[in-house]
């Protein structure tokens, strides 16, 4: 769950100058008196009836927006504050304060149903939960249109209520207003999930527009990411994001000589490391299934020491271990496969099974609940004839997959 930022909020008196009748139309007297007794709709009608006579009138204005703000009409009061504060700034002091409070107000309403939605059980509530912290950063918005945490909060519940597409224009709005890893992330995510989606439909439909989406949609991630990446170069999600949303454009000798250079600039960095192994296992996979034996097993190489690399800057770095047990694994695989194509035995595979144990084992201690981890430990002890500890592990799995 994202965390959602709240806002204390001081008492602000929101004071009515209600003096100096005399000097008021017949409109304008009334109108203040009505406030004075809280019946707000004859207030409003003869404001209204002032503005008809003396469209100049800024205090009427000010009062107009005053009665919105009463009734929660947030544009409607920023549009009468608007219309005063172009007549003068007589009343900026009252219209901000007033502002300020139904901001902080507004904000804090939506954090309280947010937290509510997460707390509920009934899915009912929590849709009303979330469509109510919506609505409430959605004023707070109208208010403060310039406010970055009220559309970082608005994204969280938006995506929080599944509600995906609803959530970019707010992430692009927090990208322009505040440069924040969070909105690069998750903009790059749901452009790539967008991408995924239109892909899948293109596969069943054949239609060129569902294909000329997806890719449109992968553009769009990897324009986003690149930005975050120059921005957030350590951020590993933003990393991983940037290589599928290249692979998935076709564009993955892109993505291979963008993070193949960030490893010659920055080669204390683990997650440049990571992804730059990421994409040789999944060349090399490539090249294991055409046939192309010498070239995988050089990537498979390659990738095992970039996934050792980013483990000796960071030795309980989950996924680096993983996939340096899994680059031995396909390794293996491939020199199996190699020799099977020649008629010939070469029991090298079985050494680089061997060499996956140990980071494989690391994993499942690192992240016991990891069925995926479990499963491939078990095939791994399979292939070295370690049956007890197969069935415990394929076991292990099991259970985790419940």
């Amino acid at each position: 769950m994202k965390r959602i930022f709240v806002f204390s909020m001081t008492a602000i008196l929101l004071v009515l100058s209600l003096s100096a009748f005399q000097c008021s139309s017949t409109e304008m007297t009334s109108a203040k008196l009505y406030i004075q007794q809280k019946n707000y709709a004859k207030a409003m009608e003869a404001l209204q009836k002032e503005l008809q006579k003396n469209p100049k009138n800024d205090e009427a204005y000010y009062f107009l927006g005053y009665l919105y703000s009463e009734q929660g009409d947030y544009p409607k009061m920023m549009d009468a504050f608007n219309k005063s504060l172009a007549i003068s700034n007589k009343w900026a002091k009252n219209i901000e304060d007033t502002k300020k409070y139904h901001w902080m107000n507004s904000f804090n309403k939506g954090v309280a149903f947010f937290n509510k939605a997460t707390k509920a059980q009934a899915q009912d509530s929590v849709k009303m939960y979330y469509d109510k912290a919506v609505q409430a950063f959605n004023d707070g918005i109208a208010i403060e249109p310039d406010s970055a945490d009220t559309y970082k909060n608005l994204s969280f519940a938006l995506l929080s209520a599944n509600r995906t597409e609803e959530a970019v224009q707010p992430l692009e709005k927090l990208r322009t207003l505040k440069k924040s890893a969070d909105s690069y992330k998750l903009l790059g995510q749901i452009y790539n999930q967008e991408g995924a989606t239109s892909m899948n439909k293109y596969k069943q439909s054949k239609a060129p527009e569902d294909s000329l989406k997806a890719m449109q949609a992968f553009d769009k991630a990897v324009t986003v990411l690149e930005e975050g990446r120059k921005l957030f170069p350590e951020d590993q999600d933003i990393l991983l994001h940037l290589s599928n949303a290249y692979i998935s454009a076709n564009k993955a000798s892109v993505a291979m000589e963008t993070f193949k250079t960030g490893v010659e600039k920055d080669p204390q960095n683990q997650y440049y490391r990571y992804n730059y192994g990421t994409l040789l296992l999944q060349a090399a996979d490539v090249d294991s299934k055409a046939g192309n034996y010498d070239k995988a097993l050089s990537e498979y190489q390659e990738a095992s020491d970039q996934f050792s690399k980013a483990m000796e800057i960071d030795p309980k770095y989950h996924n680096a271990i993983f996939n340096l047990g899994v680059a031995y694994v396909k390794w293996g695989t491939a020199l199996r496969e190699q020799a099977d194509k020649l008629n010939k035995e070469n029991p090298e595979y079985k050494s680089k099974y061997q060499q996956a144990l140990p980071y494989l084992q690391k994993v499942t201690e690192l992240k016991p609940d990891d069925p995926v981890a479990w499963e491939t430990l078990a095939k791994v002890y399979a292939v070295l004839g370690m049956s007890k500890e197969s069935q415990e592990a394929f076991a292990k799995a099991d259970q985790l997959k419940k």
